[in-house]
């Protein structure tokens, strides 16, 4: 890092829970607000129609897959320069960084183009209501077509993050999200002048809020393009370090899908409850998506400098505080889950499939806190096989066939797919831990 960088934040020497807790609150405040706006857009969706609710569960995945390649590519870019700072070469972190524009363009004009023609056939697959499926067309092809903001956006806050920098990031996520907010009401109810436009409205709202986030990291997360002739160096480590973050989050989307189309044989209330679990979900889950933000630019860099007590003890203290943390959801999802589901819907059979499976999803939330940072610990340190395998083993070994397994005794037993797939993918990795290098006793007697 540069002699101003490290005066701010020296992720060689100082304390881990202090880098934490100086890196975790902006990134959590973020998160906090775009998980509010992805409510507050079910909300107004569920008050203007029960189709529309169910749509968004529908293209949930979708949507997930697009964040996958944006934010996976956006890791590979900061982990990599974490990596050139690391070893005191901001020359190449910044061509790195650079490379970064060239990818948001090409993934977005290729996600946006596959994913107009397939629209009708994913909608179709996905209901048999044919108002849900023209809603999940014209909801999908709005927010796929239009998604350049969140792709350029996505990139240049981790351009800005491998630095230390989550101020700005934090800034514009919250700017992209209010706009959203104040764009909901108006153009899904068309209050004033503004059309009546329903779920259009929403999407709209939705792609507005991502394209003025990423204006506002563009001036610093947008960096000068190296030569042309560089590229395929740079191309091949960014997806080599971001790949297991790609494959994570793409298999979330395959994994929702899966359990969509299972649910789809109990009814449109299970796929609409499923949903609105992932709503709060974003919610509650903020800690632990912090931690892994956090700790990738803090591991990379260690781990580069030769400093693998550091990464250990990374991995360590990211754990315990995601424990914490997440003890709250565990409470929330016991003690209210009739609550949280009402807020969303007043479909008396969705409330009641909903709260059911909260009380049950709730147990895997301790768990689940390792099975989601041990992969990301793999990538930052460079495992990419350990990475990647247990990202496949949770979301594909595990959770699809779990859940058509468990769903021949009931949907109420199909909820245990949860709590069953975490305690699983967790004891693999820790399993895969304690015979890194990492885990065994260092020699300053130092292990965990």
């Amino acid at each position: 890092m540069d002699r101003v960088k490290k005066k701010e934040l020296d992720f060689g020497n100082d304390k881990i829970f202090s880098i934490l807790l100086r890196l975790a609150p902006p990134v959590m405040l973020a998160q906090l607000i775009q998980a509010l706006y992805n409510i507050i857009d079910s909300f107004f969706i569920g008050n203007y129609s029960e189709s529309g609710l169910t749509a968004l569960s529908i293209i949930y995945p979708i949507q997930l897959l697009m964040i996958a390649l944006a934010v996976g590519t956006g890791v590979g870019i900061n982990t990599l320069m974490a990596h050139f700072l690391g070893v005191d070469n901001k020359e190449k972190s910044d061509e790195t960084a650079g490379v970064g524009n060239f990818l948001a363009f090409a993934m977005w004009f290729v996600f946006a183009l596959i994913c107009w023609f397939i629209m009708p056939f994913y909608a179709q697959i996905s209901t048999n209501s044919q108002e849900i499926i023209d809603e999940v067309i014209v909801y999908g092809r709005i927010v796929c077509v239009f998604s350049f903001g969140l792709f350029f956006e996505s990139i240049w806050t981790k351009v800005m993050q491998a630095t230390g920098n989550m101020k700005i990031p934090m800034i514009a996520q919250i700017a992209g999200a209010f706009v959203n907010i104040a764009l909901d009401p108006l153009l899904i109810f068309g209050i004033g002048f503004f059309p009546e436009l329903g779920i259009a409205g929403a999407a709209i709202a939705t792609v507005v809020g991502q394209i003025a986030a990423a204006l506002i990291v563009m001036k610093k997360g947008c960096k000068r393009s190296p030569k042309i002739s560089k590229y395929k160096e740079y191309i091949k480590r960014i997806y080599h370090l971001g790949f297991p973050n790609i494959l994570m989050q793409s298999a979330y989307t395959l994994y929702i899908f899966g359990l969509n189309l299972i649910l789809k044989g109990f009814s449109d209330q299970a796929v609409t409850a499923l949903g609105l679990y992932y709503k709060w979900q974003t919610i509650f889950f903020i800690p632990l998506g912090a931690m892994q933000t956090c700790i990738v630019p803090v591991i990379s860099f260690n781990y580069s400098a030769g400093n693998r007590e550091r990464c250990g003890k990374t991995l360590k203290d990211s754990v315990i505080l995601g424990m914490v943390l997440m003890l709250i959801g565990v409470l929330c999802f016991e003690i209210m889950p009739d609550v949280l589901m009402g807020t969303f819907s007043k479909d008396s059979e969705v409330i009641r499939i909903g709260s059911y499976a909260l009380r049950v999803i709730a147990v895997s939330f301790i768990p689940m806190v390792t099975s989601l940072i041990f992969p990301v610990f793999f990538q930052a340190i460079g495992s990419a096989f350990k990475s990647s395998a247990l990202t496949i083993l949770r979301t594909i070994v595990l959770f699809v066939p779990l859940g058509w397994a468990l769903a021949h005794f009931g949907l109420e037993s199909f909820w245990f797919t949860f709590p069953i797939t975490e305690v699983i993918t967790t004891a693999v990795g820790f399993i895969m831990y304690r015979k890194s290098r990492f885990g065994r006793r260092l020699s300053n007697g130092y292990t965990i």
